[in-house]
């Protein structure tokens, strides 16, 4: 595992909200850092991060959620904030991100959840939904496109291949994490400026990302992409689930048109395009918010 400094204080303490815990589980092998809120009997919600973010990053979501009657559990995952951070980089291919993820909804004593994922997470929540549809009550995918749909277009669309550069870069070794972290994380600070609209993040949330990202190094985020590339496509390419897709238009990584066609892969699919709205649109969009619940609640058990 790699070398972790002091435990930072990016916990569940960052939003000091009463019923907000955070607890350390076992599962696949490592230690996931988990906040979870809600009572355990109710309907479960598990929201995945992506890149560069933590479980912080749902942080206008989980009360909504939990107001709604929800059980809602966000995991730092693996080489994230709190989480463990494995060396290998085999340990980051999807197989292994979703295996976390149906290991954590069993250790909460459930067979099945909603799960919602934004950026890496979501092709995460896809694949957990294609690979393992009896474990995936309603979908909910924030800014990514279907699996199926992405490869599609790195192999046809000059301009998404433009747009995913740095998939390419970070196969690159060592270089890409000496860049991401010189200089006080300063890279990966305007990766999060650059890719949002002015406002989204205050200086105050960029510096708990900082810290977040201090403490387990840049290497394991860096390692998601890496095994991204060594991964199994999905066996099936339909979803069957309720899958609701909500996309900023404004997303400079992802061409809009990606979201259409993820929708033509789901037997039940609504899409919710988001006008002058960035790929962070769950944080600069509360409709977003509203529209989960929504849906988890008409297509709920």
């Amino acid at each position: 595992m790699a070398t972790k400094a002091r435990i930072p204080d990016t916990d569940a303490t960052l939003r000091g909200s009463v019923g907000l815990e955070s607890s350390y589980r076992e599962l696949n092998d490592v230690q996931l850092h988990v906040v979870a809120a809600g009572d355990p009997d109710d309907p479960l919600v598990v929201l995945l991060h992506g890149h560069p973010d933590f479980w912080y990053g749902w942080r206008d979501q989980i009360g909504p959620l939990v107001d709604a009657g929800y059980r809602v559990v966000v995991p730092d995952q693996r080489g994230c904030n709190l989480s463990d951070a494995p060396d290998d980089i085999d340990a980051y291919r999807l197989s292994n991100l979703t295996a976390d993820v149906r290991a954590l909804i069993h250790d909460e004593g459930q067979e099945s959840a909603h799960v919602v994922g934004h950026d890496f997470g979501g092709f995460v929540a896809w694949h957990l939904a294609l690979g393992s549809p009896s474990m995936v009550d309603t979908l909910g995918i924030l800014n990514v496109p279907h699996p199926t749909v992405y490869g599609k277009a790195l192999r046809s669309s000059p301009r998404q291949m433009l747009r995913s550069w740095y998939v390419w870069f970070y196969q690159v070794p060592r270089l890409p994490e000496w860049l991401l972290g010189r200089n006080d994380m300063a890279n990966m600070v305007q990766s999060l400026e650059y890719t949002s609209h002015e406002g989204t993040f205050d200086d105050a949330t960029i510096e708990r990302y900082r810290t977040a990202w201090q403490h387990t190094g840049v290497e394991p985020r860096v390692n998601w992409y890496r095994g991204f590339r060594r991964s199994d496509s999905p066996q099936r390419t339909t979803v069957t689930q309720p899958t609701l897709i909500c996309w900023g238009e404004d997303d400079i990584a992802l061409s809009p048109s990606m979201a259409q066609q993820s929708v033509d892969y789901c037997d039940d699919g609504e899409l919710r395009m988001y006008p002058d709205a960035s790929h962070w649109v769950h944080h600069e969009r509360p409709a977003v918010t509203e529209e989960l619940v929504r849906h988890l609640t008409e297509n709920g058990r």
